[in-house]
């Protein structure tokens, strides 16, 4: 049996750098991974899709450049340019993070797939044998994958996943997507605008179930501004077809029926747990299959953590990478830090942006908090006016009392970049008042960051 001081099994957004840190504090470090080095973000998450995003906004752009006095003729999509400048970007930060972490004098790669013998003992499946390792300290970073419902005659139909979608080497000419949350959002925008006629359907009254009903209802009109077919209180009776594709619904009571040439099932992500025999290191999971921790990332098992979407909670990248800076910083340096209160920023990557931190408008009701509501549309953001991107607004909570920003949406070209400004002032305590008196550069968006505080004045 190869002992190891830490072993981290899954080699993703968390898994990389606590490697890395481990091994560079002189411990011996083994990691495990079953697929490709990077995790879902470098190689079928963030990375590739905002990639192939970009290049839907450049198609869109061109396409309706005469908004802007800019015509085109004889505008068309190359599709293959656009897969391989995805696939260029894969390679190059996959590349880069196996020779981070091949680099590491103390770290042991082991290409296979790992589960538990005991709450030391890991078995490896390599391609021609079997390791048997033993760990000292033990991360689990197995993140997560598409989840497919049980829906009647899925099994027997071809329909594609988040990740195969992009593995695609034609443009769909219908697609119908399974959901109506960010990966369907974004990914259905994409496609429309590289030529594929788009179908949503969701099963909730709304798009975004979890966030305020204004931003549904607003990225619900943008996405019907661009033809996006959107079909929300949607039953998926069953699925079938071969080259072409039906899906039989019930829609508020009445039944109907879409047919395509393509499915995207986009209706959540499950824990990769399954295959882990995480009762053999006696590991806790809930209902659903994640791993139980608590505010330090420890599992049930002594010197056993889990990082990153296989212990449930925001399922976002700059989650996991958080994840291992809390346990670096607690078991390397001696601190005592949480996950616990930490403020979760996170971006939904359709046009315009949604970038969202804090709490809602929905929660602040719920909580009876003592809070007020900011809002501008970006139709009077002069920014948004001479760059022609209008669309969207600018949203805050705010506390009535102490004047602290609790929360804010923002609905906006480069609406990320914004919500970060916001972000930093909940981090730093700065409150409303001081953004609306404070000098921005002019013409930024965020300078509209002054007149978004200033309509609590009226």
């Amino acid at each position: 049996m190869q002992k190891f001081d830490v072993v981290v099994i899954g080699a993703g957004q968390a898994g990389i750098p606590l490697a890395k840190k481990f091994a560079k504090a002189g411990k011996k470090v083994a990691v495990i991974e079953k697929r490709v080095i990077g995790g879902t973000c470098i190689n079928d998450g963030c990375s590739p899709t905002k990639t192939m995003i970009a290049s839907a906004r450049v198609a869109y752009l061109t396409k309706n450049g005469a908004k802007w006095g800019a015509l085109s003729d004889n505008f068309r999509i190359d599709y293959e340019t656009v897969l391989k400048r995805k696939n260029d970007i894969i390679e190059s930060f996959r590349n880069g993070a196996i020779k981070g972490l091949e680099k590491e004098k103390n770290i042991t790669i082991f290409m296979g797939l790992g589960y538990f013998e005991t709450a030391n003992h890991v078995k490896v499946e390599l391609e021609n044998e079997t390791v048997d390792i033993y760990g000292e300290t033990i991360f689990i970073n197995t993140g997560c994958s598409p989840r497919i419902p049980n829906i009647k005659g899925l099994d027997k139909t071809q329909y594609l996943t988040s990740t195969s979608l992009m593995e695609l080497t034609e443009i769909p000419e219908h697609l119908i997507i399974l959901g109506g949350g960010y990966i369907a959002l974004e990914f259905g925008q994409m496609m429309g605008r590289f030529g594929a006629k788009v179908t949503i359907l969701e099963k909730s009254d709304t798009l975004l179930p979890h966030e305020d009903n204004d931003v549904c209802v607003a990225i619900t009109d943008i996405f019907k501004s661009e033809n996006i077919e959107i079909h929300t209180s949607t039953e998926i009776l069953a699925v079938s077809g071969d080259h072409r594709k039906t899906v039989s619904t019930k829609i508020k009571g009445k039944e109907q029926t879409f047919t395509g040439s393509h499915i995207l099932v986009a209706t959540g992500r499950e824990p990769q747990t399954k295959n882990l025999k995480l009762s053999f290191a006696g590991v806790k999971t809930d209902d659903n299959g994640f791993i139980e921790v608590n505010d330090k990332l420890e599992t049930s098992a002594k010197n056993i953590y889990a990082l990153g979407d296989v212990k449930g909670g925001p399922a976002f990248t700059q989650i996991a990478y958080n994840d291992h800076l809390v346990i670096v910083d607690n078991l390397l340096k001696g601190k005592n830090h949480s996950i616990k209160d930490r403020i979760v920023p996170y971006c939904m990557f359709t046009d315009p942006q949604l970038g969202r931190v804090g709490i809602t408008e929905d929660e602040a009701k719920e909580k009876k908090l003592n809070y007020k509501v900011a809002k501008l549309e970006m139709k009077y953001v002069a920014r948004a006016l001479e760059t022609g991107e209008t669309k969207g607004y600018m949203k805050a909570i705010v506390d009535a009392k102490t004047k602290q920003i609790l929360g804010a949406s923002i609905i906006g070209e480069q609406g990320g970049e914004i919500m970060s400004v916001l972000q930093m002032a909940m981090m730093g305590g700065i409150t409303y008042e001081q953004i609306r008196n404070n000098i921005f550069a002019h013409p930024l968006f965020s300078e509209s960051l002054n007149n978004l505080f200033m309509s609590l004045d009226e």
